[in-house]
């Protein structure tokens, strides 16, 4: 249940890059009310404007990892050649999801609630739904993230109870509760206590019911992400294979468009 970029930035047009390396700029539209029309004079005149919005770029993290090149034959080429799977399956892909939904629940909306039966589940998006629908939120580009716990009391619904609310999204994605909470901190790698690097739930984080998120409210990119592989041979310091991996990017609900994610949680 990665939530690749293109998922949420796919439907972003008319993004550049920024003054410095850093920064990415996003444009916001301003558009003057409907006026009085008159039959002498014609219509009457609004104006348009467009502002560039700059945001910076506020993930930035990266991972070396050494295998000796003899522990690595042997086992068969197996320390090596599965490390970078694993790497990816078991921490970039769960923490780049925990840091998106965190950001993205920091500028939305939303409400605290406990939902332990099947009717309180669909009753809770239902309200979500409402709440998109009273800010104006347009119907197309919904997307539902939900944990395992509240999909599997919707599953448990009847479908003629469920589908009249379920079908108001495009896509319904099931995230993990392990990287699925409304704050996380993430270990810088270096320091004591925090070595073994990743994320671990913030102080103040609690786990998320569900999301509710309007694609073309959000700005979900990643400006760089690559993965490389150094051969003993071209490794200066060490007889040893080394992959290291950076990824740079951000996650961001656009200016006046906090009503388009909606997140309830514990």
């Amino acid at each position: 249940c990665d939530w690749s970029s293109d998922v949420c930035s796919s439907d972003l047009e008319l993004i550049r890059e920024g003054h410095s390396a850093h920064e990415l700029a996003i444009p916001v539209f301003s558009v003057d009310g409907l006026g009085d029309y008159s039959r002498e004079q014609g219509y009457a005149k609004g104006n348009v404007s467009l502002m560039w919005e700059t945001v910076t770029y506020d993930y930035e993290r990266g991972r070396i990892f050494e295998v000796d090149a003899l522990d690595n034959i042997e086992t068969q080429e197996i320390a090596f050649g599965r490390l970078a799977g694993e790497f990816m399956r078991a921490c970039a892909i769960p923490e780049t999801d925990a840091y998106r939904f965190a950001e993205l629940c920091a500028g939305g909306t939303g409400r605290t609630e406990s939902i332990t039966t099947s009717e309180a589940a669909i009753a809770a998006v239902r309200a979500g739904v409402k709440a998109l629908d009273d800010a104006d939120v347009p119907y197309e580009g919904r997307v539902l993230f939900l944990s395992h716990n509240i999909r599997g009391l919707i599953d448990d619904l009847d479908l003629t109870k469920s589908a009249a609310v379920m079908n108001r999204f495009e896509n319904v994605v099931t995230v993990p509760q392990s990287r699925f909470m409304t704050e996380i901190t993430l270990l810088d790698g270096r320091s004591p206590g925090e070595t073994s690097g990743g994320f671990v739930r913030g102080e103040d984080g609690t786990d998320i019911n569900f999301m509710i998120v309007h694609k073309p409210s959000v700005l979900v990119y990643t400006k760089y992400a690559v993965s490389k592989v150094i051969t003993p041979e071209a490794n200066p310091d060490a007889d040893a294979w080394r992959y290291a991996y950076r990824a740079c990017g951000f996650s961001t609900v656009l200016s006046g468009r906090s009503a388009g994610v909606y997140t309830s949680h514990k």
